[in-house]
Order: structure tokens, then C-alpha cells, then sequence
């Protein structure tokens, strides 16, 4: 069955887009290296009708099919079992811009598009498409809307969910759904792009979407700022949100430890401010020149040295400098993957409960795990925190997360839902949640989606074993 399978899907993509054998591993195995599949084969579509015929092939043959984008997903989501039965779909090859409507302010594209190439497409336009994430050079738009990824610009634009207005999708029998639309307005019936997106795809496949495009702000301003509590943090989170209104594009906070590691593994990176026990990067994006924007920022930093909610900042005095401070930033994923496996929690709370949580859970991981490093950063402006525990140094990265992730995990998840916050921000479910939502997740809101999934995908073809 296996090899007729395998002819059937080359008659229909392509003799060479049919991949087996050795050298899958930039397919089967997730960005964290945590999972590692094996595939029956890595199909390589070209187009929409491609994927569905694909889907019809597989669904004959009672064979389960694992979309991927650019492989770049935390939760182990986009890569095969170890089963070598399931055809890893790549939707790479789906990589054409098919319209860009200026006076509509949409972009049009499909699923196997770089992010970052959407983003230069708009920027050729004089035109903003905010989605922005440290995997931006490599991860593709069909994989943020499948996880509805959040981002550095949530504060103001929302996350991928918000940036999209239409979308075309394989069902799991086969067929195409023709859902692309620049409206924003259209109330006709049950969201079906709404149920896609974040569905982490497990209900269909996005092929395509049409996304919401914005005037390019005039100026970007962008600043750091050393403070000595995550309390003064939101403080001055506060003060921005009050002085900046919604030029206010990103309020990214980052731990003493976070950025000792970006230091240690990434030296040649400029720190314009010395270590301090928090430190928070601000950016401003405005309709004024940018020395107006400048002198802004700089005043909303000046009031907030006065009232103690900052003990120092620095303001980019350039594009260059600007981009440097982002890159400290989005270091910090690489500075820990670089220092090894860590036990790692996206996490999403009411602002006003992050200190707290804070500051308790830094003391009930040391007694939990004596030694443990507390790697805590993310969008402080969405409450969403990467609140991640590193082993201790020089121990065995894999034996510390084998001896204490579980315990640990359990500690973190029931404080966050003791503040009615969420166990997954903007990673999604996939794999490595899947369980913690069947015990977290409300009884009539997990009924429901199992409703959903039997309805959509009654043979449990898309994506088996994710999210429920």
C-alpha cells in the first residue's frame, strides 16, 4: 500500500518533490531538537489544488498527513511520529505573493511565504505588515496563522489572528476552500477562517490568506531602559501606554540572567546599559519626524527616571543602533538553545499579576530545583512572558529536565491558572501541551472542540495527536 501510495503522490506533485530516505532531518526533526520523527515520505505541493489532491491520495489509503511550514515551532507540532507511516506535507513550494491591493491595504499570499518577505513586499510599498518575530527570516505565514503567532507588535496590531481577513484551506477530504476576502466587514455565518486559525493544523490546511496591510509609520524610535523591579516595569509600561498612546509598538521585557546568556554566548553584541536586575526595550513608532519621536521618547524616560520607575536608559540615536538593541532581544532563544535544553513555558497573564508572579516563583523554583536559572522574558505590554528555568550550570542539561520538568511545569501551570492566565501564549499546543490541556482546559470548552475535530476530520487524518 505503502509504495503504491508513494506512486500516486509523484504522478500528482512530481517525481522529485516526493522526498524519502536520508537527509530528512530538516523535516523531521523540530527546531528545539526535542522531537524527532520519521516520515513515510515529504511531499513538496506546489499549489493549492496540489495539496488537496495530495490530501485525497492519503485519505484514501487511511494514511495521516503532518502539514509543515519553515519547521520553526516550539511545541513539536510540525514534525512526524516515529512511525515512518505519516506523509510530512511541506508547503514551502506554495511561496508566491499573488497580490498586493494598496488602496485596500492588503497582501494577499500564500501559506509556504517567508515572513519576513511579506514584511519587505508592504516595506517596497511604503506599507507595514507588523507581524514580527525573532524566527521572522525563516518561519512562514501559514505557520503563524496555523498557531496564530504572537509576536514583538501584539501591544498594538494584535496577534496573527487580527492581521487576517480571509484565507484559502484544504479540508480534510480533499476539496478547497475558496475563503480569500479583503473585506472587513462580512458577517455571513459561522467564522470559519477564525476556527483555522490556531487550529495548528489539525482541522485543514491553510494554502493561502489575505492579510491587513498599514500606512509605514513616518518613524521608528526605539530605547532600553534599566529598572529595578518588574514592578517599576510595569510602572513605566503604565507611563508609556499614558504619554505614547498607541504609537506604543513594543514593550519587551527582559531578566538579568536572559541577557547574561545573550552575553556569554554572543559577545561581539553591544550592551549599551550595564546588567540590571530588569530591563525593558521600548519602541515608538509615530506619524512625526523622528527627532520629534525622539524627543518623545525621551521625555517619557526622563519622568520615569524622576519617579524611580528607571535607574537608566539609552535612546537609538540611528536605524542601526535601533536594530541592534532588537537583536539583543532576539538573541536570547538562540543564547539558551545555545546553553542547552531548558525546560521552557509560554505563558500569557493579566499585566497587573506578573510581578507577583514573579517574584513567587523565583523562590518556589529554588526550592524546587535548588541551582535552577530563571530565564524570564517576552511581550510585557500583552502579558505574555517566555518564563523558561535553565539547569544548573555545569549539570547535565537532559538529566535536569528528565528529574524535574514535570514537577516543575506543575508548579508554573497551577500558579498561572490560579491568576487566570493561560498556559500557551503564542506557541500553540502541539505536542508538548497537548496533555496539560486535557487536565487544565475547561470540560465543556474541550467537549466542543473534539465536536469540531470529529466534524472537520471524522478519520483523524490531519495532524494526529496535536492540540486534543
Amino acid at each position: 500500500m505503502s509504495a503504491s501510495l508513494i506512486e500516486t503522490l509523484r504522478a500528482l506533485v512530481g517525481h522529485d518533490q516526493v522526498l524519502q530516505g536520508e537527509g530528512l532531518e530538516a523535516y523531521e526533526v523540530d527546531w528545539r531538537k526535542r522531537y524527532r520523527g520519521r516520515a513515510l515520505a515529504v511531499v513538496r505541493p506546489g499549489h493549492a489544488d496540489e495539496v488537496a489532491a495530495v490530501v485525497r491520495a492519503c485519505l484514501a489509503a487511511g494514511v495521516t498527513v503532518v502539514p509543515q511550514g519553515g519547521n520553526t515551532g516550539l511545541v513539536g507540532g510540525g514534525v512526524p511520529d516515529a512511525s515512518g507511516t505519516q506523509i510530512l506535507l511541506s508547503l514551502t513550494r506554495l511561496n508566491r505573493i499573488r497580490e498586493i491591493d494598496a488602496d485596500n491595504l492588503t497582501l494577499t499570499a500564500e501559506a509556504g511565504c517567508i515572513l519576513q518577505t511579506l514584511q519587505e513586499a508592504a516595506a517596497a510599498r511604503e506599507l507595514l505588515f507588523p507581524l514580527s518575530l525573532a524566527a521572522e527570516g525563516s518561519c512562514t505565514i501559514g505557520g503563524n496563522l496555523a498557531t496564530n503567532a504572537g509576536g514583538t507588535q501584539v501591544l498594538r496590531y494584535g496577534n496573527a489572528r487580527e492581521l487576517c481577513l480571509g484565507l484559502e484551506a484544504v479540508t480534510a477530504a480533499g476539496d478547497v476552500w475558496h475563503g480569500l476576502s479583503g473585506l472587513r466587514k462580512n458577517n455571513t455565518g459561522y467564522d470559519l477562517r477564525d476556527l483555522l486559525i490556531g487550529s495548528e493544523g489539525t482541522l485543514g490546511i491553510i494554502t493561502a490568506a489575505t492579510l491587513k496591510l498599514y500606512p509605514a509609520p513616518a518613524s521608528i524610535v526605539t530605547a532600553l531602559a534599566a529598572c529595578p523591579s518588574v514592578e517599576a516595569a510595569v510602572g513605566l509600561l503604565n507611563l508609556a501606554r499614558t504619554r505614547l498612546g498607541a504609537g506604543l509598538t513594543g514593550f519587551e521585557l527582559m531578566g538579568r540572567f536572559a541577557l547574561s546568556l545573550v552575553e556569554r554566548h554572543f559577545p561581539q553584541l553591544p550592551r549599551p546599559l550595564a546588567p540590571a536586575p530588569w530591563t525593558v526595550l521600548l519602541e515608538l513608532a509615530g506619524t512625526d519626524s523622528e527627532n520629534q519621536e525622539r524627543d518623545r521618547l525621551g521625555s517619557t524616560l526622563e519622568a520615569a527616571l524622576e519617579q524611580g520607575l528607571v535607574n537608566d536608559a539609552a535612546v537609538a540615536e540611528s536605524i542601526a543602533q535601533s536594530r541592534a538593541l532588537w537583536h539583543l532581544r532576539e538573541s536570547i532563544p538562540l543564547a539558551q538553545s545555545e546553553e542547552g535544553l531548558n525546560i521552557k513555558h509560554d505563558i500569557a497573564l493579566p499585566i497587573s499579576a506578573i510581578p507577583g508572579f514573579v517574584d513567587r516563583m523565583a523562590a518556589e523554583l529554588e526550592r524546587a530545583a535548588p541551582g535552577g536559572r530563571v530565564v524570564c522574558f517576552g511581550h510585557l505590554g500583552d502579558g505574555n512572558l517566555h518564563y523558561n528555568l535553565q539547569g544548573p550550570e555545569g549539570e547535565s542539561a537532559s538529566a535536569f529536565l528528565a528529574q524535574h520538568e514535570a514537577a516543575i511545569n506543575a508548579l508554573v501551570y497551577d500558579e498561572v491558572q490560579r491568576l487566570a492566565g493561560s498556559i500557551s501564549a503564542e506557541h500553540g499546543i502541539g505536542e508538548l501541551k497537548r496533555e496539560e490541556l486535557a487536565q487544565r482546559g475547561s470540560p465543556v470548552g474541550l467537549g466542543m472542540m473534539r465536536a469540531i475535530k470529529h466534524a472537520l476530520d471524522p478519520g483523524g487524518l490531519m495532524n494526529p495527536g496535536r492540540v486534543i
